[in-house]
């Protein structure tokens, strides 16, 4: 018989699971239509149409503590564009690799614009 406690812990799993691949059909939906209809040219338009999903306004619907926030970047060592470029290209732990999607300078210029925006508290 399944504890209520394990019981929990399957039904946070799935929430988790079932959440994440409604972002990620999300996202492919909104790349694709990026690419058939207006291809996202500027760092925001590129923030908007693959990182906004989860990241709107620097914050995090999956997990609050890691948001785009200055507080939060520099607690976990996200505070330049290198570290903030390769995390968004290879992708870690639930947050997937964008390198297949999004071309060197987009990671880039959309790593420089999550700086510029956790500078300002995303206003």
């Amino acid at each position: 018989m399944i504890s209520l406690k394990n019981l929990k812990k399957i039904l946070t799993a799935f929430l988790l699971i079932l959440t994440l691949a409604f972002v990620e059909i999300a996202t492919n939906s909104q790349i694709a239509l990026a690419d058939t209809a207006t291809n996202p040219t500027t760092a925001a338009e590129v923030f908007s149409a693959n990182c906004a999903g989860c990241h709107i306004n620097g914050g995090n619907i999956i997990r609050r503590g890691k948001n785009l926030k200055q507080k939060a970047l520099k607690k976990y060592g996200m505070d330049s564009i290198a570290n903030i470029s390769n995390l968004v290209t290879n992708g870690k732990g639930i947050m997937p690799a964008y390198k297949d999607r999004l071309s060197e300078q987009q990671i880039i210029d959309v790593s420089a614009y999550v700086l510029s925006q956790a500078e300002t508290d995303w206003k």
